[in-house]
């Protein structure tokens, strides 16, 4: 199916975990990978500015073998990591197209949109430079990735209907969750008719390995492809999806992906009702009830991350995946401007002002306890 012009196939290569071999980017590796990914059809690559080493390997193993024409390469611009001014965050681009060699971004994403990171783009007016770029040549489509609401999601299309697509979050873990907000960002992307390329469709490999009730019904269903790979074909299915992309850091996982990918023409219903009653198995998980509505941190005396400290805490729970709850601990609270969950003083305000009716005196202590003090 074509979308903007483009027929592009529903498998994208993410470069933003590509393999390691001492400290640096394992090159080699990804040649072979890239070969594997363009032989069985494919060819959409996406790496980023702020992806270290991840521009340089694309150019070695792509860029540099390949005719420019036989691939869609995509690029982004962060343009609130240090850039003081336009000319800073323009110089990204500039950079980016010197460590790839490769002339031109089929795909020029405005990179990480949502809270207080899009004004960054707005003040440096950057949306005009893009489309400036454009009408050069030098971007064939511009658009955004974004970590946020619906409702900002929302604001950012309608101020911006420029934007001719969204890079988003869409799992089927996050599907309702209430941070994340997946199927209320697609939804809202659609009702804008903006096409989607989804990021994080196995949630940053977290999906690979779900709790035990999830991993048994999929293997039940399928004992002869990975876990994984329900997660990028539950994405793939969804209308009006460019690609999904899949952060790949093996060869092995890129030939799972191909396993599953080629050919693929969308869920079966019996899949389908599979996925389903797979998220209804997730949903019975106990999790803290925080539905990120931060009345809490309105209240809080000591400006505790409570919301963020409790997503960190669900992540632990649901994955035992505790290096990734807390990286997001770390995202949620400290890199957010709020206090963490040890500087609790225990005043009780937050929890009269919680709709949930959530002891989170009690369930802060717990992250002190299980995710923090190890």
């Amino acid at each position: 199916m074509a979308y903007l012009g483009e027929n592009i196939p529903k498998l994208g290569f993410g470069l933003m975990r590509l393999p390691q071999k001492d400290g640096k980017t394992d090159v080699e590796q990804v040649k072979e990978m890239t070969d594997l990914f363009l032989a069985a059809g494919f060819t959409y690559f996406d790496t980023a500015w702020a992806y270290g080493g991840s521009e340089d390997a694309i150019r070695q193993a792509l860029v540099e073998r390949y005719p420019r024409e036989s691939y869609q390469l995509a690029t982004k611009n962060a343009a609130w990591i240090d850039c003081k001014t336009r000319e800073e965050a323009i110089a990204q681009f500039d950079l980016s197209l010197k460590r790839t060699g490769a002339g031109y971004f089929d795909f020029y994403l405005l990179h990480n949109l949502g809270e207080g990171r899009t004004h960054f783009f707005d003040d440096f007016d950057l949306w005009e430079w893009a489309a400036e770029k454009k009408r050069e040549g030098l971007i064939r489509h511009v658009g955004f990735s974004f970590h946020s609401t619906a409702d900002e999601l929302e604001a950012i299309l309608t101020a911006h209907p420029e934007a001719e697509f969204v890079q988003l979050q869409i799992n089927y873990a996050d599907w309702e969750s209430p941070s994340i907000q997946s199927r209320a960002c697609y939804e809202t992307a659609r009702r804008h008719g903006k096409p989607v390329i989804v990021m994080e469709p196995v949630k940053g490999g977290m999906l690979a390995t779900p709790p035990a009730s999830v991993a048994d019904i999929f293997k039940a269903a399928e004992p002869d492809f990975s876990v994984a790979s329900w997660g990028v074909r539950f994405a793939a299915s969804l209308p009006g999806v460019i690609t999904v992309l899949s952060g790949m850091s093996s060869v092995e996982q890129m030939k799972d992906n191909l396993s599953y990918m080629k050919g693929f023409s969308g869920l079966t219903k019996g899949q389908e009702e599979t996925i389903r009653r797979a998220q209804e198995a997730l949903a019975k998980v106990p999790l803290i009830p925080c539905t990120s509505c931060d009345y809490c941190a309105k209240v809080c005396p000591k400006n505790i991350g409570v919301s963020g400290s409790f997503t960190a805490m669900n992540l632990l729970t649901l994955y035992q995946n505790r290096q990734m709850a807390l990286g997001q601990e770390q995202w949620l609270v400290a890199r957010h401007g709020k206090a963490g969950a040890a500087d609790c003083i225990k005043c009780g305000k937050c929890e009269q002002a919680c709709p949930q009716h959530i002891a989170i005196r009690e369930q802060l202590e717990l992250v002190c306890r299980d995710l923090l003090a190890k």
